[in-house]
């Protein structure tokens, strides 16, 4: 009776996920340190009936048993906010973040009570479906390593068949649903560079190796090796920061430079390097001088971040028929696009889908990109949201034939 009575005096659906996304996002929390949030995601569970553990640290899990055996789709929502200073608005007066320098700036809140609304949509419905749902919260994705390795590193994909996901974006209309089979989102590459020259005074450069023409040197010689080889339309790339000497008249010994790069796969990706690479080794060449030994050097690190992510292209087929019979302005052609997700890691260990979800509304006036201090969410979406997820769950559960080959 005590279950029958929380579920009872819930509000109704949407009004519920509205109210915790609002909630979400007044409390933001960065990477890692998610624990209000943990906490927030627990008691809303309990609510309804549903009991849940952590994983990842700052994350959480669930499942929902259905009426008898059968395979297991999980769900996944990221929790973490992002270190940026909300700006006021006409939209977030109410529910505005009261954590200085800290906002929920890409819709994790948005996918948080999308989430929540699933588990409550299919746990009053678990008696109507076989197999199990797992509901997976994960913390950090917005801060490399990210937290979806840590969840398959504490089992989050253990029993599991599949998997989905969902992200809110402000640059695609509201209501859009989008997505396409095969690479959706690029690898995350970053690379720092050490160029050793020979430091001097200015009035005298022939007794020096100046690190910062050599740096000059690489910039402006990449662009057009790098099209040669890898097609531009495959790739971006660019530099970020360019650091060294003192003073004007100064010739420093180093220069530091760094950037990043994205790729849709790993060929793309060795080559890119390999063209980094050829291009420093010319640089020293042309630079060296046979009066000063040991020098020009350099040293080149590349950090791989979150890898290609690959829609399974049977399961994302299958979805999207079953999407178009009940939604408008679906597009499972859509262009890939260069941002990461640490969601390819799942992708790499169970078939499933990642899809997009516009909340961009000029009626509205919301009209911000995710990352921005204004981003806001037109919060019609979040039951839209439950909607697709939890429809794609069911017809997987019922049909996982259909979805996995």
């Amino acid at each position: 009776m005590k279950h029958s009575y929380q579920v009872m005096f819930l509000l109704p659906l949407e009004q519920w996920i509205i109210q915790k996304r609002r909630e979400f996002h007044r409390y933001p929390e960065l990477s890692f340190n998610e624990h209000m949030t943990q906490k927030r995601i627990i008691g809303s569970l309990k609510e309804f009936g549903l009991e849940s553990g952590s994983i990842a640290g700052t994350g959480v899990v669930a499942d929902i048993t259905g009426n008898g055996p059968g395979p297991c789709i999980a769900i996944r929502s990221d929790t973490d906010a992002l270190p940026i200073q909300e700006e006021e608005t006409a939209h977030n007066r109410e529910y505005i973040s009261c954590h200085k320098g800290v906002m929920h700036a890409c819709g994790h809140d948005g996918h948080m009570a999308i989430e929540l609304g699933v588990a409550r949509l299919l746990f009053e419905r678990r008696h109507e479906f076989p197999g199990k749902v797992r509901l997976i919260f994960q913390p950090a994705e917005e801060q490399y390593p990210g937290g979806a390795r840590m969840v398959i590193d504490d089992g989050g994909l253990a029993g599991v068949d599949a998997i989905i996901g969902l992200h809110i974006f402000g640059d695609v209309g509201v209501g859009n649903v989008r997505f396409c089979p095969g690479p959706f989102m690029a690898s995350s590459n970053d690379f720092n560079i050490r160029v050793k020259g020979k430091g001097g005074h200015v009035s005298t450069p022939e007794y020096c190796i100046n690190p910062i023409e050599m740096a000059a040197d690489l910039i402006s010689r990449y662009r057009l090796e790098s099209a040669r080889k890898v097609d531009p339309s495959r790739h971006v790339f660019g530099f970020g920061t360019v650091t060294g000497g003192t003073r004007s008249n100064i010739i420093p010994d180093e220069v530091h430079v760094s950037g990043s790069f994205r790729t849709f796969n790993e060929m793309d990706t060795a080559t890119i390097e390999n063209v980094l690479d050829t291009i420093l080794i010319s640089v020293m060449e042309e630079f060296t001088r046979e009066d000063i030994a040991g020098v020009p050097s350099y040293e080149l690190d590349v950090l791989h971040g979150y890898p290609v992510l690959v829609n399974d292209p049977g399961f994302t087929a299958a979805a999207s028929r079953l999407l178009k019979q009940s939604f408008m302005n679906v597009d499972d052609n859509a262009s890939p696009i260069f941002g990461s997700e640490d969601f390819a890691y799942y992708l790499r260990q169970v078939p499933g889908m990642f899809l997009f979800l516009g909340t961009r509304n000029p009626e509205k006036d919301m009209t911000e990109n995710n990352h921005s201090s204004s981003f806001d969410i037109d919060e019609t979406v979040l039951m839209q949201g439950v909607q697709i997820l939890s429809s794609i769950a069911l017809d997987f559960l019922k049909k996982p034939e259909e979805y996995i080959h």
